[in-house]
């Protein structure tokens, strides 16, 4: 894999955890550790961290260890030494997953500060099995409203 794509992996995932450390916090001082998140008609807390993980988050403190586990995988800084390259597969592929933990939090976060961000589009119709969730972006950006 080449430096520059596993240099650009890596300080991908250190902005995205960053940024998700830092909206969990305004969200622990908005709503307390004790705010319930999760997503609509999931029977199994947050899918991605529960089975990567097995932690079963229910509320908004229990995602504090998930962050600490995402800043955990994140790998040094890469630097090179006269010349001596290392392999960058291992903490590269490490800071996806830390990455991809991170963005479930912020997810679930999203649901609790904006209720009514996803709703069921024209098309849902659970009875039939047509579950089709469209975001109020998709639905302003097709009205050509702007979006913020």
């Amino acid at each position: 894999m080449s430096r520059l794509v596993a240099f650009a992996a890596i300080q991908g995932a250190y902005n995205i955890v960053s940024k998700a450390e830092g909206k969990f916090q305004q969200a622990m001082d908005k709503f307390g550790a004790n705010q319930p998140i999760g997503f609509p008609n999931t029977a199994y807390y947050l899918p991605i961290i529960y089975s990567i993980l097995g932690i079963k988050i229910e509320k908004l403190g229990d995602a504090e260890p998930v962050l600490k586990i995402c800043r955990e995988l994140l790998p040094p800084h890469i630097k090179t030494q006269k010349g001596i390259h290392l392999p960058y597969l291992g903490g590269t592929l490490d800071s996806g997953m830390a990455a991809i933990l991170a963005e479930e939090v912020v997810e679930a976060i999203r649901y609790v500060e904006e209720p009514d961000f996803y709703y069921l589009g024209e098309t849902c119709d659970p009875e039939n099995g047509n579950l089709a969730w469209r975001s109020r972006r998709h639905h302003y950006e097709k009205e050509g409203r702007r979006v913020r």
